[in-house]
């Protein structure tokens, strides 16, 4: 343990992620002593190589998709559109700038010390850092929040890495497309950024080891999801990735069948892992669970007294807003302001979120297929993308559909899943929807603005007559 003076606060915080630099802003504005100890990204992954950069340049990409149709809506003179890379940098590394510049200016509060440094647990809720900037500092909690973030999965791939492949956060900073891309993945990231890259012109190869993309997804939704991308160029081949070789400006990845894949450049995307190694958690007494998340009850608690952890870390759903609800839950059992079960814990609580491909899928709750395979008893509504008039008015030919799981008994929305233009937005109504208790429908007989993709709702529970 440091010889250094132990300094005391009321709220530690490792970790500058959403829950932690929620938590630690509002405490500092409440007046507690509040150090927050951040070794990498400010403000988080989201904002620096994740959910913001990324979403960024998928806008980007669909104003270039756009571009490329407009002729259609009667626009003419965008023939020959085309991305600059430099320019599309810059869009990127100027939103998140000015996110990350903003931050730190937040960080700045009275009240609150934000330190660059790397911190480990020398004592129960006691931390070590080893500063940026040199030095060291000792600091003890009397309340303290993990929030450790994850990292991409870098898999154990005989001659992968050694062949120059990029996980998600590396591939952000290129500074040429490659000509051809090869993706080790098929889940959110992986078909997001397969997606992406085919529409600014690159020829890619997306390797899905499981009977389709997106494995947490019912069929019908992932094949529709399928066809989107190999209409974008994109071709999908099953397999398992097993081995890597690189040769001149090309790596041949050989597969499970005993196939190959070819491809200037390698993306991995095979999900994240928690940041709980080498930062002395046993020292701290907080256990870790077997996949090497910290373990946490329903309140967010962990095995030390009070220890909260929040986030990837934690095991919570990998959402920024998913992070957000945490810092909420926590906040309400640190200020005693409300201590009913709804704010207090993550039981029964249901997160939403979106695959921002071409086309968009969104989601929330129950799907078909885990409905059926708990035994409920449900209706299925389905209408198909097309129907819908707002739908029509932006051309929509694609083959997406709407479906939702209705409670046969209550008719209360168990879950939906939606395909097509802004399904993003949509899904917060049918959030709202579930979150009040409404049944489909309550929700059918809203008068909801025409024409809007929103209005679907309406044609979607209508099928069910």
């Amino acid at each position: 343990m440091s010889t250094n003076a132990i300094e005391t606060v009321d709220l530690l915080v490792i970790g500058g992620g959403k829950a932690g630099k929620s938590l630690a802003m509002e405490r500092a504005k409440a007046g507690w002593k509040v150090a927050m100890v951040e070794r990498q990204f400010v403000g988080g992954t989201c904002i620096n190589v994740a959910c913001i950069p990324t979403k960024s340049l998928v806008n980007s990409a669909r104003r270039l998709s756009d571009a490329r149709t407009d002729e259609a809506f009667g626009v003419v003179g965008t023939e020959g559109a085309r991305v600059d890379l430099g320019k599309l940098r810059a869009h990127k590394e100027g939103i998140v700038g000015a996110m990350v510049g903003a931050h730190e200016k937040m960080f700045a509060a009275p009240g609150l010390d934000f330190i660059r440094g790397e911190a480990r647990f020398t004592a129960e809720r006691t931390v070590t850092i080893a500063l940026e900037d040199g030095g060291e500092r000792t600091i003890r909690g009397e309340r303290v929040l993990i929030n450790l973030g994850s990292r991409p999965a870098r898999p154990a791939i005989p001659g992968l890495w050694e062949s120059g492949a990029w996980t998600n956060e590396e591939i952000l900073r290129l500074e040429e497309l490659p000509s051809s891309l090869a993706i080790i993945g098929a889940s959110y990231i992986g078909v997001e950024f397969a997606s992406m890259m085919a529409t600014f012109g690159v020829e890619v190869t997306l390797i899905s080891s499981g009977d389709h993309v997106l494995p947490r997804e019912d069929e019908d939704a992932a094949r529709v999801v399928e066809a989107g991308l190999e209409a974008s160029g994109v071709r999908i081949v099953p397999g398992r990735a097993e081995s890597a070789s690189r040769e001149g400006n090309t790596t041949t990845l050989t597969l499970s069948d005993g196939s190959t894949v070819s491809a200037e450049a390698v993306l991995v995307a095979v999900g994240r892992v928690p940041n709980t190694d080498g930062i002395g958690l046993d020292e701290a007494g907080v256990a870790l669970t077997d996949r090497g998340f910290v373990a946490v009850d329903e309140h967010l608690r962990t095995s030390a007294q009070g220890v909260w952890a929040a986030g990837d870390c934690a095991g919570t759903p990998m959402f920024t807003h998913a992070s957000w609800s945490d810092f909420r839950i926590i906040r309400a059992q640190l200020t005693g302001t409300s201590l009913d079960e709804a704010t207090t814990t993550t039981k029964g609580r249901t997160i939403p979120y979106a695959v921002f491909a071409t086309p968009e899928l969104a989601r929330i709750g129950l799907s078909e297929s885990e409905a059926r395979e708990a035994g409920l008893d449900v209706h299925i509504a389905k209408v198909p993308t097309a129907a819908i008039p707002r739908a029509k008015t932006m051309r929509y030919a694609g083959e997406g559909f709407w479906k939702a799981v209705v409670d046969a008994n209550t008719h209360q929305i168990l879950g939906a899943t939606l395909i097509g233009p802004n399904v993003s937005e949509v899904i917060s109504v049918v959030h709202v929807a579930m979150a009040g208790g409404l049944t489909y429908e309550q929700l059918r007989f809203l008068p909801i603005a025409h024409p809007t993709m929103g209005e679907g709702l309406q044609v979607l529970f209508d099928s069910l007559g």
